[in-house]
């Protein structure tokens, strides 16, 4: 009984657990611990806050197993705390930022009107459309860039392991954000070209990344709305698009690349599959996506079954399903035009 009680504060309290990382975030006490410790007046200067205030925040942060005391009076960040640092191979700081923005956050509390609408949270909360904001907040978009592409970074080069994809000529990234999959797929396919395919916005920082990667010369960037039409290729990716929109959408889009796809193609889906069971291990990583999407879009994960009406509907095949990738929900669904 009390095991289950301890849960359920957790939970219950959970959101400010959220604003603690987020504060602390916001004002760089991660990337400021990095080098080692430092006193916590110091710090306080170096950051322009209250110390007394921050105090209470560090001693949060000590709770929560993000920084650690390393006396006399100094603060050290812990080995847990790292990921928040901006230069960490596995960083989460624009993650965190995104979740704890305000927009973001006020959205989350009108989960209780999506429920009862079946209508996304975010349009009710600010009257638009999530993609709508961030296209009138240049701010926000680019941590929300940022944070794709965190999300994106640690599973890219699995997908070339889970999937062979060998062969391909011409790899279109539908949706591609700044590139980080593309990248990972031409690196592993040394005889591939790649599109990327994404709102002007979306794909902005997409060179950078190509540069970085070395395949900028194999690479173009172009621009428009995947539901008007798409480039065409023989190795078609999806990541992280279709939950973003209701069937209808998903149908649409499907459509447009069953049109561009060349003869013999393959069409990647990367998305959380929901598991026929609840308990099973990345169960959990589906469940809260979905329920992510009822906030933010009103798209949904689907289960295998589900995906394979929506790839009929759109003129494909599945042809394909690997395992959970990097310990998540996402998997690589492949699909072949019929």
């Amino acid at each position: 009984m009390t095991d289950g009680y301890a849960s359920l504060a957790r939970t219950a309290f959970g959101y400010a657990g959220s604003q603690i990382l987020y504060a602390a975030v916001r004002l760089g006490v991660p990337d400021a611990l990095a080098g080692g410790p430092v006193p916590v007046g110091k710090l306080a200067d170096a950051l322009g806050a209250d110390p007394a205030a921050l105090k209470r925040l560090a001693r949060a942060l000590v709770v929560l197993g993000v920084v650690r005391e390393a006396p006399p009076g100094q603060l050290a960040l812990a080995e847990a705390g790292r990921p928040l640092c901006a230069d960490h191979p596995r960083s989460m700081r624009s993650s965190v930022l995104l979740f704890g923005d305000p927009a973001v956050w006020r959205a989350w509390g009108a989960l209780h009107d999506s429920v009862l609408t079946g209508e996304p949270a975010f349009d009710q909360v600010h009257g638009l459309p999530l993609f709508d904001h961030l296209a009138g907040d240049a701010g926000l978009s680019r941590i929300f860039n940022t944070a794709m592409r965190e999300g994106t970074g640690h599973l890219a080069a699995e997908v070339p392991r889970a999937y062979d994809c060998g062969g391909a000529r011409v790899v279109v990234d539908i949706g591609g954000g700044d590139g980080t999959l593309l990248a990972a797929i031409l690196t592993a396919v040394p005889g591939a070209r790649g599109i990327l395919y994404d709102t002007a916005q979306g794909g902005a920082g997409a060179g950078e990344t190509f540069r970085r990667a070395n395949v900028a010369e194999r690479c173009t960037v172009e621009a428009g709305d995947f539901f008007a039409g798409v480039p065409g290729g023989d190795l078609m990716l999806l990541k992280g698009i279709l939950h973003d929109w209701d069937d209808r959408r998903c149908a649409t889009l499907l459509r447009r690349c069953r049109e561009a796809i060349h003869p013999g193609g393959r069409l990647l889906v990367i998305e959380p599959v929901m598991p026929a069971r609840l308990d099973a291990p990345d169960a959990a990583g589906a469940v809260m996506s979905d329920i992510a999407m009822l906030v933010y879009t009103g798209g949904r994960e689907r289960d295998r079954a589900e995906f394979g009406d929506l790839l009929a509907a759109g003129g494909f095949a599945p042809d394909g399903l690997t395992a959970p990738l990097g310990g998540t929900a996402i998997r690589v669904l492949a699909a072949r035009p019929v």
